[in-house]
């Protein structure tokens, strides 16, 4: 394999990009800050619910994989040859060794521990000694392998409070499941009925696929499949999205019901409370590394 590496400025990154993975039939293009890890270096993502500081780095860093060098240097030379890549720089065309893809990638991802022997394991990992409650989930399309901090309060919320509150999970509801992580979790804890819904039918397969491998039941689908109400219900979002939520996941909860809201910033606190106000009063439950859990309960 061959990696021809290229500089451009941000007006060419697209274009060239579309080029190289079009026509010029290569097998893959990324593309990096050509000013990373210098004091040029800027940030191009916000913060979530915020519109990025900048459409695209001032000078972007290509690399595109080929399977044969004469694709590389073909590429390479009907880019140069076109009048509107002026601007477009070489920096180098290597071999790329090969390398175990899947090994790489799975070092990358360990167990999490989420609270006292409950874990999130990866299926080529052995559950650490003590780990009763074991969550098997393998990274994949749809969010939620339990490494971010916002799944990780979801998760240690509902062992913490499974004790004394599973008796009641009769139903529960994980608006936006993703992976489906919050779901099986609740399941292993004690949780009936549960309802896993999500708007992107990738999410609602992975859920399936992610219970199955758990040997847990649920019942995974679109929004539509939330009917009625639940004594616990979940959602692990972004904050603007559950402001907008805010009537709908509380018309979900019953009556002394819980609410559990995660993908929050900590400052963004207050804008929850009083978007929940009319119906339940919003705590501040648990904080990671800037992000905070947010609980109610629904007047019996």
């Amino acid at each position: 394999m061959f990696e021809l590496v290229l500089r451009a400025p941000q007006a060419l990154v697209e274009p060239v990009s579309e080029a190289l993975m079009g026509e010029l039939e290569a097998l893959s293009v990324s593309v990096e800050d050509a000013d990373a890890d210098s004091g040029a270096e800027r940030a191009l993502f916000g913060e979530p619910g915020l519109p990025p500081p900048q459409s695209g780095w001032d000078r972007s860093t290509l690399k595109a994989l080929f399977a044969e060098e004469a694709q590389a240097t073909d590429a390479l030379t009907l880019l140069l040859a076109q009048d509107w890549t002026d601007g477009l720089q070489v920096q180098s065309l290597d071999v790329v060794p090969d390398e175990d893809w899947v090994r790489i990638t799975q070092s990358q991802f360990a167990p999490v521990h989420v609270a006292d022997d409950f874990w999130i394991v990866p299926s080529w990992h052995q559950p650490p000694a003590g780990a009763a409650k074991v969550i098997r989930l393998d990274p994949g399309l749809a969010f939620g392998t339990g490494t971010h901090p916002t799944t990780r309060m979801c998760l240690r919320w509902i062992a913490r409070q499974a004790d004394h509150r599973s008796a009641g999970w009769d139903r529960v509801l994980d608006y936006g499941c993703g992976s489906g992580i919050l779901a099986i979790g609740a399941a292993l804890h004690g949780a009936r009925g549960i309802d896993a819904v999500d708007i992107d039918p990738a999410a609602v397969t992975a859920t399936e696929a992610n219970a199955a491998a758990n040997g847990v039941q649920l019942h995974a689908g679109l929004p539509d499949r939330a009917q009625g109400r639940y004594p616990l219900v979940l959602a692990n979002i972004l904050a603007t999205p559950l402001t907008l939520l805010a009537p709908l996941l509380c018309g979900h909860v019953r009556p002394g019901g819980d609410l559990v809201l995660a993908g929050i910033l900590s400052r963004q606190a207050a804008l929850l409370q009083d978007a929940y106000a009319p119906w339940c009063r919003l705590q501040v439950a648990d904080e990671d590394d800037g992000w905070i859990l947010m609980t109610g309960s629904l007047p019996a």
